[in-house]
């Protein structure tokens, strides 16, 4: 689905396709990076390689993981030696662009890796990254890197300032410049924004905290339309039950087909989705006719051997949809990267959405929300990410109200947040054109 990109969006893919410079593209939540990385993939004149640190991640992009990608062992690579056999070498050494999204759980030692991967396979071991133009995507103050065992995380305090991918070793030797997207196209309310921004931050003050609690503290609506956002795993898969379980009729079972090997069961949707009518679902993918967008809600009205789904009072046929497992590789006919489908995931694109936990709201959008953070939050950045899901204060609600404690900013992303020199996105464009009259 072709989308128009605002001014600073098209600044900074400029500034993408007309430097070499190592580029880290951030913002807060619905700022429209996730669009920008769309149209990066499919307009870019550079041979560029997508990747991202999960399965579901990479799917989402279109893209392999960095493990796959790189043929990097699980776990810490540390100083280890890098295997890589001819074929690999030959695909790392057509890279023009990597584009690593998701990339604040990327953590320190992988990014090293892959440094030292691209300096070993184009024998240019003096160069960062092997003089491949690194693009990062993603917002550390949302999603962390997810710690190992005590033995990983004892490694990272002697070596590293953290575990962070910004405080990988490389970037004393490589500039990272950011471009931080500013202007917010989920939420059109400049209060809610301001409160956002002061739960991104960890500045909540009494009044801001005075007025998100007096805001979901309302009843929720009879008609159930809003989806409950929860901490834990448990929390979803319980009310969804329950919630199934009330509605008249049996339970239909659609079963995923999937070719090819996935790795695991990293699948980006149920591999048996049980549905009835009256289900309350969510999609997750756009559609081509922009019927509906990744994250709208709806309600089953017929399940045959295709969905029908109500979605503001006009009724769907939804068919099953394919995601498709990339792997990239070399061409020696054309000398060019080659995209190939190595495994596919067919299946419709709904999941229940009476309730679905906070890391799967990622990227999602709703009207409203019930927030559930359970009894305690347990991640930096979680309550933010539930509470930017929402595009106006009138749709949230809170099933208690927020404490102090539920604000958790990682301190390491305030400090290189803090002294990290961000160009306001609008300004890319300027900057690109500038630098390549330069010659850059």
């Amino acid at each position: 689905m072709s989308v128009a990109l605002s001014a600073e969006q098209q600044a900074v893919f400029d500034a993408i396709e007309n430097t070499r410079e190592h580029i880290f593209v951030t913002g807060r939540a619905g700022t429209g990076k996730s669009t920008l990385l769309n149209h990066l993939s499919w307009n870019t004149e550079k041979q560029v390689v997508i990747c991202a640190p999960t399965g579901v991640a990479a799917l989402n992009v279109g893209g392999q993981t960095i493990h796959s990608l790189f043929r990097l062992s699980i776990g810490l690579i540390a100083d280890h030696d890098i295997d890589q056999n001819a074929e690999l070498r030959k695909l790392l050494n057509t890279i023009d662009t990597l584009v690593i999204d998701e990339v604040s759980m990327v953590n320190a030692d992988l990014m090293d890796a892959i440094d030292r991967s691209l300096r070993q396979a184009r024998q240019r071991r003096s160069e960062p990254f092997g003089g491949v133009q690194v693009v990062l995507f993603g917002d550390p103050y949302q999603l962390p890197p997810v710690p190992g065992d005590a033995e990983e995380r004892a490694y990272f305090r002697d070596n590293y300032r953290s575990m962070w991918f910004f405080d990988a070793h490389v970037w004393n030797d490589a500039a990272l410049r950011i471009y931080e997207l500013a202007f917010i196209h989920r939420q059109t309310e400049g209060d809610f924004k301001e409160m956002l921004n002061a739960v991104r931050h960890g500045r909540v003050t009494a009044e801001i905290a005075g007025h998100l609690n007096a805001a979901g503290a309302r009843p929720v609506p009879a008609d159930g339309d809003a989806i409950t956002l929860a901490t834990r795993n448990d929390t979803v898969n319980r009310i969804n039950k329950v919630e199934l379980e009330r509605l008249p009729g049996k339970v239909l079972t659609a079963r995923a087909e999937v070719s090819g090997e996935f790795g695991g069961r990293a699948f980006p949707a149920d591999e048996a989705l049980e549905l009835k009518r009256g289900a309350r679902v969510m999609f997750l993918r756009n559609d081509s006719d922009q019927r509906w967008v990744n994250g709208t809600t709806g309600t089953v009205t017929k399940v045959r051997d295709t969905v029908f789904v109500e979605v503001d009072g006009e009724e769907h046929e939804v068919q099953p949809a394919v995601w498709e497992k990339y792997s990239y590789s070399y061409s020696q006919s054309t000398k060019q990267l080659r995209k190939d489908v190595v495994a596919e995931f067919t299946q419709f694109p709904l999941r229940l959405a009476w309730a679905v936990t906070i890391h799967k709201s990622q990227g999602k959008t709703y009207d409203s929300a019930i927030v559930d953070l359970g009894s305690r939050v347990f991640s930096a950045g979680q309550t933010y990410v539930a509470l930017s899901r929402i595009t106006s204060l009138e749709g949230l609600y809170l099933s208690r109200p927020l404490r102090p404690a539920d604000i958790i900013v990682d301190l390491d992303v305030r400090r290189f947040m803090s002294q990290a020199t961000r160009v306001p996105a609008i300004r890319a464009a300027a900057d690109a054109t500038a630098m390549a009259g330069d010659g850059a």
